[in-house]
């Protein structure tokens, strides 16, 4: 039995959704803006903290592992509790963690805080594709195009609220995304109804066993190496930007834009035209090409491959993600946690790895190491290209369904 293509509607559009789905889109894209809140304010954390850049990168990586091993609970907290509940304990866990990250005296702590964000953000975000994909109009598709349009939208508002809220103090940005998650909380706790438990309650082992269906191993594993080079840009470049918190926050503002812009315009009919994997593919490769720029460019260079690299990074979001939920017959719920308990190890190993490697050997290493892990995602999907054929059936029926019927005479 293989996963059913999502549905499509000829009316409506991907705009004209339930004021729940929006409340759920807004605090996710709060949520999203978390991750690359951060960014411009490195440096200045570095500086104010008395840390190295390998210490001040642990605010990714304990944010990101504790993220990844909390997915594996999310289907089993939602199954028991409801899609509602959890995405309130998740908003609370961040407003509280985040204010926490503000009052910080030392690197430790503020590592610390960030973890508990993590747990806060994994148990909303897995639940917030969830509960969008069962609330949008459209079918899962325009769900998960609108779920990937807030994750492109807030990674790209995060440098830019970073920058002017950091620019005044460190500390602001986190005082800051408390306040914003707060109000994600009374939208949600106000606009969404009740969300229906699952028939079955999730098991804690249902997101491993999942990872045993090979089209799900083979999607998530490729963006494990996938992440690590994603966030080997996200997490080290600000350091060899070389700029104030505002110069950062405005290069990574327009890598976002780009991210979203891929993500809802440049993903979806590029699936449909030539197919997910094939999306994947070029995704994977056109990441090396600005990698290896990266590695090698002067200041200037450096700042527009940062820029254009978010276009690889917003289709291979969409197409992953699409991949993940449509390329098993698991539970959309089960299927996304096991996909990003093992996509999130990637961007938890690469803040501290990359920034080792650069004190360690040389500024151009980790761009070097990104390059190569998105080279052996592509080998994943060539080698295990068989465990793939779903994705062809979901494709061929997406194509099928967007073919305008011929004019009657």
């Amino acid at each position: 039995m293989h996963a059913q293509p999502p549905a499509r509607t000829k009316g409506g559009g991907i705009l004209r959704q339930p004021m729940s789905v929006w409340a759920t889109a807004f605090a996710a894209v709060v949520a999203f803006m978390g991750i690359g809140l951060v960014d411009p304010i490195l440096p200045a954390i570095a500086k104010n903290l008395e840390a190295s850049p390998s210490q001040v990168s642990l605010l990714f990586t304990s944010y990101f592992l504790i993220t990844a091993v909390a997915m594996l609970v999310t289907g089993w907290v939602s199954s028991r509790i409801g899609g509602k509940r959890t995405l309130m304990i998740g908003l609370t866990l961040v407003v509280a963690f985040a204010a926490l990250a503000g009052t910080s005296d030392s690197v430790g702590q503020l590592i610390g805080f960030r973890a508990g964000w993590g747990l806060g953000n994994a148990l909303f975000v897995a639940t917030a594709l969830a509960v969008i994909v069962g609330a949008a109009s459209g079918g899962a598709e325009s769900a998960i195009i609108l779920y990937e349009a807030a994750l492109g939208l807030g990674i790209s508002m995060g440098p830019l609220v970073g920058a002017l809220l950091g620019d005044m103090n460190w500390r602001y940005p986190f005082f800051g995304t408390a306040v914003l998650m707060a109000v994600g909380f009374l939208l949600i706790a106000t606009l969404l109804g009740p969300t229906p438990k699952p028939a079955e309650k999730t098991r804690l082992s249902a997101p491993i066993r999942a990872l045993a269906h090979g089209g799900l191993a083979t999607t998530a594993f490729t963006a494990l190496f996938y992440n690590y080079a994603f966030f080997t840009i996200l997490a080290f470049t600000p350091f060899v930007l070389d700029m104030d918190a505002h110069g950062i926050g405005l290069v990574f503002f327009g890598w976002g834009v780009m991210v979203a812009l891929a993500s809802v315009f440049g993903a979806p009919p590029l699936q449909r035209r030539f197919g997910t994997v094939r999306v994947m593919h070029t995704g994977l490769a056109l990441l090396i090409v600005f990698q290896l720029g990266l590695a090698v460019s002067g200041h200037t260079g450096i700042i527009i491959c940062t820029i254009l690299s978010g276009i690889p990074i917003g289709l291979n979001n969409t197409a992953f993600t699409e991949a993940a939920m449509e390329v098993s017959d698991h539970p959309r719920p089960v299927a996304s946690a096991g996909y990003n308990f093992v996509r999130w190890l990637g961007g938890a190993l690469a803040p501290y790895i990359a920034t080792k490697l650069a004190e360690e050997v040389d500024s151009s290493v980790p761009y070097y190491a990104g390059a190569a892990c998105c080279a052996v995602g592509i080998a994943i999907l060539v080698k295990r290209r068989r465990h793939l054929g779903t994705l062809d059936r979901v494709d061929i029926d997406h194509a099928f369904q967007d073919t305008p019927e011929p004019a009657r005479g």
